[in-house]
């Protein structure tokens, strides 16, 4: 049986170039830290590189063809990276999203083609099982973002070695992130063990401060969409030794949030969160000199009407 062929208009699929790794220092007083701007991917977020990887996956198993419905839940930028790969690819693509989204989210998926269901009640648990309901209907196609390992995969041959390759020394100590689906923190861990190096992961965990949250995240609120650990199944912290978990007040990533983007990052909030638990890590739990690594996931133009701004 012949490999299906990708469309000749997939050009952003195939050529999914590296994003830049700098260095960050907004304070004389604070560590660097070396930041991957995932938001120069081409929908704006780290996202792009999951939906990249699954769906060019399941088209060249067969499971999908052109005008396939796509089917997922995600508060919003996954959702908004495979609304973009589905426009390349010529599928249909149908977002399940809590009602509790930013319209900016809504706004771009539709822009890409997309379709948008909003959940009222039940936040991402509800989410997820509409999807399972929808794909029964349509036949549709389920990326399963918080339980399928080419999650992980995808940052894993991808995010990590890029990382590897690109930051002086070709080593890193650390490796920092938020948990939504986990896969980003997975897979910096598993490809920069592969790559020699035996990072310590960390967890940056948001917790809420501040009076107005925005995302219901179990059994704490806070302001940092997407950041939703207690989802996924990826996430497994008896997997990834060394495992450094920290709490980051959510008022505190919002103003390390601010101060990226006044410093020239156009960042969301998790950017803020994953900066503020590196420093907090390498001033901490590492030794002086440790090299840390972290991740700016995606732009601010979809956060124009949440309290980012407000």
């Amino acid at each position: 049986m012949m490999t299906p062929h990708l469309p000749s208009r997939n050009f952003y699929l195939n050529s999914l170039a590296p994003t830049p790794l700098v260095s960050v220092q907004l304070d004389p007083a604070d560590p660097v830290i070396w930041c991957k701007l995932e938001f120069l991917n081409p929908s704006g977020s780290t996202k792009d590189r999951i939906a990249r990887y699954i769906l060019e996956k399941a088209w060249r198993e067969g499971r999908l063809r052109p005008g396939s419905a796509v089917i997922e839940a995600s508060s919003g930028s996954t959702s908004i990276a495979m609304a973009l790969a589905s426009a390349q690819l010529g599928l249909r693509f149908i977002a399940v999203m809590p009602a509790t989204v930013s319209p900016e989210r809504i706004q771009m998926i539709r822009g890409f083609g997309g379709e948008t269901r909003l959940i009222q009640e039940g936040g991402i648990f509800e989410a997820i099982r509409e999807t399972e309901r929808l794909a029964g209907e349509l036949d549709g196609f389920l990326p399963r973002q918080f339980s399928n390992p080419d999650n992980a995969r995808a940052h894993q041959h991808g995010t990590a070695r890029e990382i590897l390759d690109q930051i002086p020394g070709g080593a890193v100590d650390a490796v920092v992130s938020g948990v939504g689906t986990g896969g980003t923190l997975v897979g910096l861990f598993h490809g920069c063990r592969e790559g020699g190096c035996p990072v310590a992961p960390v967890l940056a965990r948001p917790v809420h401060i501040t009076n107005t949250p925005e995302v219901e995240c179990c059994s704490f609120s806070c302001q940092i969409p997407g950041v939703i650990d207690c989802v996924s199944t990826i996430f497994e912290p008896a997997a990834m030794p060394g495992l450094i978990g920290l709490e980051i007040r959510d008022d505190e990533a919002l103003a390390a949030t601010r101060r990226l983007i006044a410093a020239g990052f156009p960042v969301g909030p998790s950017s803020g969160l994953n900066y503020t638990a590196a420093i907090r890590a390498a001033r901490e739990h590492l030794p002086p000199d440790a090299t840390v690594a972290t991740v700016f996931p995606d732009r601010m133009e979809r956060y124009f009407s949440t309290g980012l701004f407000g």
